[in-house]
């Protein structure tokens, strides 16, 4: 493709995108925060209004049937079999879940100040042995012994993105299993769980979700993890598990889940099935043109982000304090240690990283 059809290609995948953000979703602000919470699309809030309205009339929808659809449509998001996802509702459960099920005295390896949900469960096992490296030097800090190397893909405070495949090659040659955060990634950077051993994820960014959904991957051989939070819904037949231990769990990722928020899987059938739709590839593309448009401007008022390249998340230190201002002004980003966070997804224009450069140049 040349330059010229390149430019048409990616002004024609703009239009399209801001045509679907009109009508997918009602954001009433210029909303470019999608770190901290992303918006959820129209047909999810009217499928989760009904499922409300029908539950209160005491006529409940199947909304189970709504956790095995996002299951479903997520297994096909991050590469792998449905058999081999559980659904949940936090990454820290997950974490946990990972942690409890490691031997006394195992060693972790994390990256500096990643996200507290993913590195605190290791933290508080008091008989774990945990490294910390800064995630640049992530992979060369693996050495014999490290049983686990836990790290987000992309860095929720400022964007960084991980070299995933350095730490995978890292892991194998000296034994170790891989646990990858992909909450700041997961709808826009294509995910291939089958690279690593564990991947978690909440679905209330750039997926789109309602708050209350959370995905785990495992191995085909579930991981060796021990299913220390089993409930009914872990049973290899649910409904049959309610009374007693669960005689039989199942033979899937499925006896990691966690009772569901149902009403927040209602919605995240709709908010999955339209990233399912765009691709995240699609969708990272215009993401990462937007930030590295911001990059731009940044650097003509005399500002420098924090490096984080083809990242759809960027970072402005010394501006944090700037926040409460943009805020008024209907701009809704991040203040993060500092920092002024802002992040672009699907929903976002040209039009609204143009309106915040110009409040930012005053």
């Amino acid at each position: 493709m040349d330059e010229g059809s390149a430019r048409q290609h990616s002004g024609d995948m703009e239009t399209s995108l801001e045509r679907l953000g009109g009508t997918a979703f009602a954001p009433r602000s210029t909303y470019l925060n999608t770190a901290s919470s992303g918006l959820i699309p129209q047909a999810g809030v009217q499928a989760m209004q009904e499922a409300v309205a029908a539950s209160a009339a005491g006529a409940p929808t199947d909304m189970f049937a709504d956790v095995e659809a996002s299951r479903a449509a997520f297994a096909r998001i991050a590469g792998v079999s449905e058999r081999r996802v559980a659904a949940g509702a936090s990454v820290a459960v997950y974490a946990g879940l990972i942690a409890a099920s490691l031997p006394t005295g195992a060693e972790v390896l994390v990256a500096e100040a990643d996200f507290s949900s993913l590195v605190t469960p290791f933290h508080i096992r008091a008989d774990l042995e945990v490294r910390t490296a800064p995630l640049e030097d992530l992979a060369q800090s693996v050495r014999p012994g490290t049983a686990l190397v836990a790290c987000s893909a992309v860095q929720s405070a400022d964007g960084r993105v991980a070299d995933l495949t350095a730490v995978g090659e890292a892991a194998r040659t000296h034994g170790a299993r891989t646990l990858v955060d992909v909450s700041q990634s997961a709808g826009w950077r294509p995910l291939d769980a089958d690279a690593v051993d564990f991947t978690v994820a909440v679905g209330f960014k750039w997926l789109l979700c309602p708050r209350g959904v959370a995905f785990l991957t495992v191995p085909d051989d579930l991981g060796d993890l021990t299913p220390v939070f089993a409930g009914w819904v872990a049973g290899e037949h649910p409904w049959d598990s309610c009374y007693g231990p669960v005689e039989e769990l199942a033979h899937s990722a499925r006896r990691f889940d966690i009772s569901p928020s149902l009403f927040s899987y209602t919605g995240a059938r709709h908010s999955l099935a339209l990233i399912e739709g765009i691709g995240a590839a699609t969708i990272g593309a215009h993401d990462v043109a937007l930030a590295d448009r911001f990059r731009d401007g940044l650097a003509a008022l005399g500002h420098t982000p924090v490096p984080a390249p083809g990242s759809a998340i960027v970072s402005v230190p010394g501006l944090g304090h700037r926040q409460g201002e943009l805020s008024a002004a209907g701009i809704e980003i991040s203040d993060r240690a500092g920092a002024l966070r802002a992040s672009f997804h699907l929903y976002d224009s040209t039009a609204d990283v143009d309106r915040l450069l110009d409040v930012l140049a005053g």
